[in-house]
C-alpha cells in the first residue's frame, strides 16, 4: 500500500520580504495533475523500508520533510517566470516498498509528460529504482538515459532474497536486459571498504563505469571530468543520484551508513556543474538523508544546498 500525502505549508520557513527573496515565498502547493510546464516541482519518497531490510539505520522516512524546512530559508534567484512547485510526499504504507516504488515511477512519469523537472528526495536509495523506471517509460526504448550515482555503495546486490535499498540498481540492470534496453550506470566515490568483491565483479561484469573514493578528489578533476564527459555523450538523458552517505560524515553525519572517510562537497559541486551543462540532465534525487543522526541540520543543510544549485542551474 502506497499514498500520496499532500504537501505541509509548514515544512517552508524562513525571512519574510515582499520581493520572493526566499524560496520559502516562492514555493507554491499543488496536486501533480495541475502542474503545468516551465516548473521545477519537488516530490518526496518517505520510505525507509529498503533501509530496513538492508539492517540499516531506520530514520530516512523523515528525510524529505527535513530538507524542504532547509531548502525554504534559502535564497531565491529563479526568474519570475519559472515556477516551483512542492507536490507532497508519497508515503510507504504496510512495509509495501515496492508500491512506494510504482507510485513513484507514475509520478516520475506524469511529471516528465508535463514538461516539469522533478527534484525527488527521500528516502532510502531505493527511491532510485521506481524514479528510473518513471524516466525509462518517459523516454521509451529508442533513447538512452545515463545514471549517474554520487555514493560510496554500488547498490548492485542481488535481490534472489528481496528488494531492498542496496539493489536498486540491480534490478535495473537486470530490467534492462530483459527489455532489451542499455543499461549505462557511472558511480562516483565508491569505496572498498563498504563495497565487497562480490559487488566489484558484479560492476565489472555489468559494464559500470566507476571512480574510487581515492580518485574521486579536486587533486585527479581532469581524469575526473574526461571520465565523465566521456559517459556524457554515449547517452541521450541523464539520471543523477545523490546518496548523502558518500559524503565524509564531517559534512553528513545524518545518514544511514556513515563514514569519515567519503567524498567532500566541493568535488560534487563542481561535477554537477558538468552534468547540468550538458543540458541532459532530466532529473534528480536525494537519498538517504537520516535527522535522525543529523548534528545541527548538517546533513539537511547539505542536501538542500546540492538542489539549490542544480534548480539554479538547469
Amino acid at each position: 500500500m502506497a499514498v500520496i500525502k499532500k504537501p505541509n505549508p509548514e515544512n517552508w520557513i524562513g525571512r519574510k520580504s515582499d520581493q520572493q527573496l526566499c524560496l520559502h515565498e516562492k514555493v507554491k502547493f499543488d496536486a501533480i495533475d495541475n502542474i503545468a510546464e516551465n516548473t521545477i516541482a519537488i516530490l518526496g519518497y518517505a520510505c525507509d523500508e529498503g533501509v530496513k531490510r538492508n539492517q540499516g539505520r531506520v530514520g530516512a522516512t523523515a528525510g524529505p520533510d527535513t530538507i524542504r524546512r532547509q531548502l525554504g530559508k534559502m535564497p531565491n534567484h529563479l526568474d519570475a517566470e519559472v515556477k516551483f512547485v512542492d507536490c507532497g510526499n508519497v508515503e510507504c504504507g504496510n512495509g509495501d516498498m515496492e508500491a512506494a516504488q510504482s507510485m513513484l515511477e507514475q509520478k516520475v512519469l506524469q511529471l516528465l509528460g508535463q514538461k516539469v523537472f522533478p527534484i525527488l528526495i527521500g528516502g532510502g536509495h531505493d527511491i532510485a529504482y521506481g524514479h528510473y523506471n518513471g524516466i525509462s517509460k518517459y523516454i521509451g526504448t529508442n533513447e538512452t538515459v545515463g545514471i549517474i550515482n554520487f555514493d560510496a555503495h554500488f547498490d548492485l546486490r542481488s535481490n534472489e532474497n528481496g528488494n531492498n535499498s542496496g539493489t536498486p540498481f540491480f534490478q535495473i540492470a537486470e530490467d534492462c536486459k530483459e527489455n532489451g534496453s542499455v543499461f549505462k550506470y557511472f558511480c562516483l566515490g565508491i569505496r572498498k571498504d563498504a563495497n565487497d568483491k562480490t559487488l566489484f565483479k558484479t560492476a565489472n561484469d555489468l559494464g559500470v563505469d566507476y571512480i574510487d573514493n581515492k580518485g574521486f578528489s579536486k587533486e585527479y578533476a581532469k581524469a575526473i571530468v574526461m571520465k565523465l564527459l566521456d559517459f556524457i555523450q554515449k547517452v541521450d538523458y541523464l539520471y543523477v543520484t545523490i546518496d548523502m552517505d558518500g559524503f565524509s560524515s564531517a559534512y553528513a553525519p545524518g545518514v544511514s551508513a556513515p563514514s569519515p572517510l567519503g567524498f567532500r562537497p566541493k568535488i560534487v559541486l563542481e561535477t554537477l556543474e558538468i552534468v547540468i551543462q550538458s543540458k541532459k540532465l532530466i532529473s534528480m534525487d536525494i537519498a538517504e538523508m537520516n535527522p535522525t543522526y543529523d548534528i545541527d541540520n548538517q546533513t539537511a543543510k547539505l542536501a538542500a544546498s546540492l538542489i539549490h544549485h542544480v534548480m539554479h542551474g538547469i
